[in-house]
């Protein structure tokens, strides 16, 4: 068991300093040698008045701890302590950003952990004091999965009373679409069964180095207090995967691996077994996770 921190009083929060001290980002880059790496899904944002617009779009940040996953040198970091957060912690992979994170650690005493580590093998519920906040450039690489793994936790509520992320905009054009649209997938389900989403702002590519190739969308999700419908976690996933996987195909056909008799069982539910995934809205996706779960199926 981790031991307990000490949680920043009153007093203590009113005194967060509401400057950034250290020198401009890409002077930290340079004189540590940090060019940004496609092999970790690096880009970093160099405005700081950009990163601190982002660190406000989270919310009440002086009442939370903070979830940050890929600081790099420290951009939106440096942003989350001059805005108010009570405590960040940050988890980067890259050894090569430790001493510029432990600058910034440095700077503002007692309210920075960096955790060396995979944020894909953490848990990163026991890292926090709740209530907390995720709030990150996601690296490329490992963004979707981490968020699909934050919205189906066999608990809920989750740990998070928040997410706000940079994602690439057709995967936040995903996570935010409607049914019947090209865009909805299965992230669209998963997000939308337990939290409200809402694209805030698009971030061009320049604002980036090594600028990506596509442009950036800040996404928010809050928690539902209660998922949208009943159904579990692990099944839902498991009926997306199939439904999606093979989005071409009617659902008869992409769920007969899953579910015996497909065709009947979902005629029993009022959805028709021609239609296809993208037409399904998230109650009949949980009805049908439901109808799964009766029949006990691995």
């Amino acid at each position: 068991m981790r031991p307990a921190r000490p949680r920043p009083q009153p007093a203590d929060r009113a005194k967060m300093s509401a400057s950034d001290p250290l020198p401009p980002l890409g002077e930290v880059i340079a004189r540590h040698g940090l060019r940004a790496r496609k092999g970790l899904g690096q880009n970093f944002i160099l405005d700081l008045n950009l990163t601190r617009r982002i660190a406000r779009a989270a919310g009440d940040l002086a009442a939370h701890d903070v979830l940050e996953i890929g600081p790099g040198p420290g951009g939106l970091t440096r942003a989350l302590l001059t805005e108010g957060a009570r405590r960040v912690v940050a988890v980067e992979l890259d050894r090569r950003c430790l001493p510029a994170l432990a600058e910034i650690a440095a700077a503002w005493p007692g309210r920075l952990e960096v955790v060396h580590g995979d944020a894909l093998a953490l848990d990163a519920a026991a890292l926090l004091h709740p209530p907390a906040l995720i709030v990150a450039n996601l690296p490329y690489n490992i963004g979707t999965e981490l968020l699909a793994r934050w919205l189906t936790p066999a608990d809920w509520p989750p740990f998070w009373s928040g997410i706000t992320v940079l994602l690439q905009r057709e995967v936040a054009q995903r996570i935010a679409a409607a049914p019947g649209s090209r865009a909805y997938g299965r992230l669209s389900v998963l997000a939308q069964w337990r939290a409200e989403v809402r694209r805030l702002f698009d971030i061009p590519k320049q604002a980036f180095s090594p600028p990506p190739r596509v442009t950036s969308t800040l996404l928010a999700l809050r928690p539902r207090p209660e998922p949208a419908f009943p159904a579990d976690a692990g099944r839902l996933q498991q009926v997306t995967a199939a439904a999606f996987g093979q989005r071409r195909k009617m659902l008869r056909g992409a769920l007969k691996g899953i579910m015996p008799d497909a065709a009947a069982r979902l005629a029993r539910l009022g959805i028709d077994p021609e239609r296809r995934a993208e037409s399904l809205s998230v109650a009949e996706f949980c009805a049908i996770a439901r109808e799964l779960d009766s029949l006990g199926a691995d």
